[in-house]
């Protein structure tokens, strides 16, 4: 097939045909991350933050390509999430870029989009990192540029960018050591890979898997249910289940073994938590529709099964609101200082409203707020000047990138965990200016040394490190440095390696998964042996994450 150049209806199907790939190859990626800790979400951030791009893509009518990749990119960047997500966000912006004013594309244009995307991808990551999405978006593109006189038709050509795309993830290992280690590529080259494969698939005409009648049973089921609900009349504080909670679960091989999966006992498990419940299920794919207070358990019980994507929470009281025009829904007078954190766990919740904060987005690992959820976090806040800590590594590009949308009153302060959050927030002084106040924070976050106890997704090594599926992990400071069948045992071995001659405070975030027996025995456990160390204990009720510490 010959393809000499590109209109919107046909870019619309590569962006189509690259969404619905990489939805389905989304568990695969996330297999790839490095740490064996259970957040393997780059798959589900790629395809959380596509998808978003997708549905923009779909509501278009236009015959102008630059009308079809400015809608893909807006899309893309407001449901960006992790820095996955927010990298792809970058690549696709750049594409739009580059297509600006262009009613069609030909080889030479499309060469040009790609070498565009990989320019603004770079220039949005403040220390890029070769072997990773970043090197294969380039390698691509400077094939690209490369090829683009040579008289190639639009399938032959991308033919060959995909041909490097590949070729480059296959070099990844040799460019970050880390990958080598554990043996494999890196997850968000593959996920680009996956994108483009779909998009060469639609130019050649290929048609990809189509949905299942699973998915289409359940859209009209919640459609219905939905539909319902509108019609009847209620108070906005009648409301006893909040959250409109929408996810989808592929079955995982390995879970199934530990729990094996019956529609009937999951439905029971949910009944429990919500309402307006609906379960969906075929031989791979669970569809869950459910009306929750407390979301997050949901996402908990569905992941026993497998790994989640296609998330969608909405608050249905400020829905409700919005729609009966509820008085207290009139504008209120802004305060001087908003606080905007991300943080999953009704106890961590209460705790950084204790300390201040204003609007709490519930997420962390395995899942990731994307731009537009923080973005009406930051206009939920409602205040003159705005600071956001994300308190995750990979919830920071979205921040920034939502700051950058808000205005010139929002700055983010980079913690990358819940203890260097609240550190920040405890060195927040309501009379400092912004810039002090981000200055402060920043500092104080520094100050504190976090570590995490979890358990492990699957067997490797790393660091020198034999991890067992099922272990206990402790991570310092973001690296593995003990393991233990034992949950217990695994967090006195990180508290031992955590504890310095000038440690004075040790910080408790208990999981919802810890018992009060568990954290006295830690406790007792800490006093003996370290008898100047202050301790103190929170009921934090995280997930993942047995336990959260901080030393300071």
């Amino acid at each position: 097939m010959v393809v000499e150049k590109i209109d919107a209806a046909l870019l619309s199907q590569m962006v189509l045909a690259g969404a619905n790939h990489l939805s389905n190859n989304a568990k695969n990626i996330d297999a790839l991350n490095v740490f064996p800790v259970p957040d393997g979400d780059t798959g589900t951030n790629m395809n959380l933050t596509i998808t978003s791009g997708a549905n923009e893509v779909k509501k278009q009518t236009t015959d102008k390509v630059h009308e079809m990749t400015s809608a893909f990119a807006k899309g893309l960047l407001m449901g960006a999430r992790g820095n996955s997500g927010v990298i792809l966000s970058q690549i696709f912006r750049g594409f739009d870029k580059a297509c600006e004013g262009k009613d069609v594309l030909y080889v030479k244009d499309l060469a040009e989009a790609f070498e565009g995307a990989v320019n603004t991808a770079y220039k949005a990551v403040m220390k890029p990192v070769e072997g990773t999405i970043l090197t294969v978006a380039k390698d691509a593109g400077a094939k690209a540029m490369e090829i683009s006189d040579n008289g190639l038709d639009i399938v032959a050509f991308m033919t060959e960018v995909l041909k490097e795309a590949k070729a480059s993830l296959k070099r990844t290992p040799d460019l970050l050591p880390v990958l080598k280690e554990v043996g494999v590529v890196d997850s968000g080259g593959q996920g680009l890979v996956t994108i483009y494969e779909g998009f060469l698939a639609a130019l050649k005409g290929e048609e990809l898997p189509a949905e299942s009648e699973s998915d289409i049973r359940m859209e009209e089921m919640v459609n219905a249910e939905h539909h319902k609900v509108t019609q009847d009349f209620m108070n906005t504080e009648d409301i006893v289940y909040g959250y409109c909670t929408e996810f989808m679960v592929k079955l995982e091989e390995e879970k199934l073994k530990e729990h094996p999966f019956d529609e009937t006992v999951f439905r029971n498990e949910l009944s429990e938590w919500g309402d307006s419940l609906l379960v969906v299920s075929d031989e791979e794919i669970v569809k869950v529709h459910v009306h929750a207070e407390s979301p997050g358990t949901c996402l908990n019980l569905a992941q026993q099964y497998g790994s989640l994507i296609n998330l969608k929470i909405e608050n249905m009281r400020e829905q409700h609101t919005a729609i009966v025009g509820d008085k207290k829904a009139e504008p209120k007078e802004k305060s001087a200082y908003g606080i905007v954190t991300v943080a999953m766990g009704n106890g961590l919740k209460e705790l950084f409203e204790n300390l201040g904060v204003a609007v709490v987005i519930e997420g962390g690992q395995t899942m990731n707020p994307s731009t537009q959820d923080i973005t009406d976090a930051v206009e939920k806040a409602n205040a003159e000047k705005i600071i956001i800590l994300p308190n995750n590594k990979n919830i920071q590009m979205a921040a920034e990138q939502a700051a950058e949308i808000a205005g010139d009153h929002v700055r983010v302060v980079p913690t990358k965990t819940i203890p260097q959050g609240i550190s920040a927030m405890l060195a927040f002084h309501p009379e400092a200016s912004l810039d002090d106040n981000k200055s402060s924070m920043e500092e104080a976050g520094k100050q504190v040394r976090s570590g995490q106890i979890t358990y492990a997704v699957r067997d490797t090594q790393i660091d020198g490190i034999d991890i067992e599926k099922g272990h206990f992990m402790g991570i310092d400071e973001g690296k593995i440095v003990t393991t233990h069948k034992d949950k217990q045992q695994a967090a006195q071995s990180l508290i031992d390696k955590m504890i310095a001659d000038d440690s004075e405070i040790l910080t408790i975030l208990s999981g919802e998964d810890i018992s009060e027996e568990e954290v006295k025995a830690l406790e007792s456990y800490v006093e003996e042996k370290y008898e100047d160390i202050e301790v103190e204990l929170h009921h934090g009720e995280q997930p993942i994450y047995s336990y959260i510490f901080s030393v300071e």
